[in-house]
């Protein structure tokens, strides 16, 4: 049975407002505006302390922001979908070491936080066995009926399984924060509630609440109008706590945060791509061939480079650094045409054997890995891959992340305010990389050219990538309308998850970490950031990856192909990828005792019961390398086995049969865990 209402309580009846703002004045003159005798554990009131109320969300008085994500940070706006527009204020925002705080204008622009949200607070002095709290190796536990954390999608009422762990990236305890890292990304639009409750220092004692969320929890009047004008909000979020189960009186902290919708994540990028392509109507990009190298290699017939065209949706010729053009309107407008370079392999394998016959090869656009270009379709596993299996394989710069892009992703460490630089210009990558898609299957595209005439089988077309090109593989898929099948090598999501369980981090810490000074603050930005990287990431538009496709987009399937122990891609990150995109599991996926887990390594996804298997999957590959760690560092020991499965026949075998007209998943692993060897 639900307490009588009480004047702070009942903000959503009849004259509520009137009867709110009469008990923050009652309240600031330090009258009681509540009635014990209801049966409540407590009732007064009491006296806060809270800076920058209307900026700060007092709930944690660790960081202003803190905790992240949450509806604080938003305010009414109904011309966006979920009826919410981020609001953070730039005084609120991490400050750099020069004592700029990040620009929030492009962030106020989202209406909702990401889809692949990682949630922090602070607890002081929190233990995490003591309480109870899981790690990634027992995510089931994290649905168990009295976990100390509970994360549930208001729209659904479904709880959403997490996993948790301190920062282990700061110098000290009391600068770690605490993370709870949803399984799979939140569905957009939905409102989620987060509630932590009994939580225990290393001493088993009970951690207690900060005073503003007491005054929530304990029915306490506050002297601080802003805090009781937030008082009807709380009460509704304790009121569907109570109906989940979750009792107000054991609660540490409670809040909720919106995920912004499918509009807002992906609306600029589906812009340019419906667009670019009614500019380009039924033709074929225009592209001219630079430079023709025949038999380079022992795999090789030839390799050509050149460049094509693509409608340009920058400002400045779309060079490292700049934005969209929105020349005044809500999304990005063409402003030119840019010159996209490629490189394609054609493998001896289709301009045939012997003098004999050619063999039409089937047509796949490569993804390059961290900060690469297009060169990358050159080497040995690709080269491999394509004449084993009869492939053209041609790539172009993931721009936005190319090697031209490292000297703006310095800058971007240093100021996180020039985010967007980054976020725009992958999107007008992933546009380049459509078009060179449709450059392949053209019959006036690549096969006009004497150096493909008669070696490219237009019939259907495929991708491949690796690492970067497996990350960004994921976004470039779910906006393909040339592709269907894909193949994403050791890819995951998101980067705020991924970055700092990644040897490659450790290189751009080195700039960000003496930047951003403030160790809370350096995790607040990359959970900033994230919210930008969704419009060019695979995190945006995973959850329309497979078979919820975005409008005038085909469903797709895709195999994940991972390496166990990664150095640089976690498979933590690519078990998010697969749980979200409804990918099944080759089982089982490591030998017996390879890890040390409360339950099989494949949570959440379930087995691919028969082969061959129609369906989007994901493969384990273990060469071997040692387990990893189970908090946010990276594996450091051992050898990387980040390249291995490419580098692996069957790997490329099972690639094959997949990427083809009907193909499928199939077992080349005997129905044993799937092995390589270390490259």
């Amino acid at each position: 049975m639900k307490k009588p209402a009480r004047c702070p309580r009942d903000g959503r009846t009849a004259g509520s407002l009137a009867t709110l703002l009469g008990c923050v004045v009652l309240a600031t003159l330090g009258a009681a505006c509540s009635n014990s005798s209801s049966g409540d554990s407590s009732g007064g009131t009491i006296d806060l302390v809270v800076q920058n109320p209307d900026r700060c969300d007092p709930l944690d008085p660790r960081h202003c922001l803190l905790p992240f994500p949450s509806d604080f940070f938003t305010v009414a706006d109904g011309s966006t979908d979920t009826g919410l527009r981020v609001n953070i204020a730039r005084d609120s925002a991490p400050r750099n070491v020069q004592g700029v705080n990040v620009d929030t204008t492009e962030w106020n622009r989202n209406d909702g936080f990401s889809p692949g949200a990682q949630i922090a607070t602070y607890v002081d002095g929190i233990d995490l066995p003591a309480t109870g709290l899981v790690s990634v190796a027992d995510i089931g536990g994290s649905l168990a009926a009295d976990s100390p954390a509970v994360l549930i999608d208001t729209v659904t009422g479904e709880r959403i399984p997490y996993f948790t762990e301190l920062d282990s990236t700061v110098s000290s305890l009391a600068n770690a924060v605490l993370f709870v890292r949803p399984a799979r990304n939140l569905l957009e639009g939905h409102r989620h509630i987060v509630a932590l409750r009994n939580l225990k220092n290393a001493a088993g004692d009970t951690i207690p609440a900060s005073d503003v969320f007491r005054a929530y929890r304990d029915d306490l009047i506050s002297n601080v109008p802003e805090v009781e004008a937030r008082r009807p909000h709380m009460e509704q979020i304790l009121d569907e706590l109570a109906d989940a189960g979750v009792t107000r009186e054991d609660l540490y902290l409670a809040w909720d945060f919106t995920v912004a919708s499918q509009r807002n994540l992906s609306e600029r990028l589906l812009h340019i791509r419906d667009d670019g392509f009614t500019r380009l109507g039924g033709a074929a990009p225009g592209f001219t061939v630079t430079s023709v190298e025949e038999n380079p290699n022992d795999e090789l017939a030839r390799r050509v480079d050149g460049t094509f065209a693509v409608p340009l949706y920058m400002t400045g010729g779309g060079a490292p650094g700049t934005r969209f053009n929105y020349a005044g309107a809500e999304l990005p407008q063409a402003s030119g045409t840019y010159d996209a370079d490629f490189t394609c392999i054609v493998p001896k394998s289709a301009v045939g054997v012997d003098g004999g016959p050619s063999v039409p090869a089937r047509p796949g656009v490569y993804g390059h890995g961290l900060l690469g270009s297009q060169d990358e379709v050159t080497a040995g596993n690709v080269r491999r891959m394509a004449n084993e299996h009869n492939f053209v394989f041609c790539a172009t710069k993931w721009i936005g992340m190319s090697e031209e892009d490292v000297a703006n992703a310095v800058t971007i460490l240093g100021d996180i305010s020039t985010f967007a630089t980054l976020a725009d210009r992958l999107q007008q990558g992933v546009l380049n990389t459509l078009f060179l898609g449709r450059l392949m299957i053209h019959v006036d595209g690549l096969v006009s050219h004497p150096a493909f005439a008669g070696l490219i089988d237009r019939s259907e077309l495929f991708y491949d990538g690796n690492s970067q090109g497996g990350i960004m593989g994921g976004i470039a898929t779910a906006v393909s309308i040339d592709w269907t099948r894909a193949v994403l090598g050791v890819p995951g999501l998101n980067y705020s998850i991924l970055l700092q369980r990644s040897v490659d981090w450790d290189t751009y810490r080195q700039i960000y970490d003496p930047a951003y000074p403030d160790e809370i603050e350096r995790g607040l930005g990359l959970l900033l950031i994230q919210m930008l990287w969704d419009r060019g990431e695979a995190s945006g538009y995973a959850q329309h990856m497979t078979d919820d496709p975005l409008p005038g987009t085909p469903a797709h399937t895709v195999l994940m192909h991972i390496a166990f122990g990664d150095h640089q891609v976690s498979p933590d990150v690519a078990n998010i990828q697969a749980r979200t995109i409804g990918a099944r599991i080759h089982a089982p996926a490591v030998m017996p005792g390879r890890l040390p887990y409360a339950e099989p390594y494949h949570y959440g996804i379930d087995p691919i019961e028969s082969y061959p298997f129609g369906g989007s999957a994901i493969v384990i590959w273990d060469s071997g390398a040692p387990v990893p760690p189970l908090f946010n560092e990276p594996p450091r020991v051992g050898e990387d086995p980040h390249g291995d499965p490419r580098n692996d026949p069957d790997a490329r075998a099972q690639k094959s049969e997949f990427l083809k007209t009907g193909g499928a998943v199939v077992d080349v692993c005997g129905g044993a865990p799937c092995t390589a060897d270390p490259s």
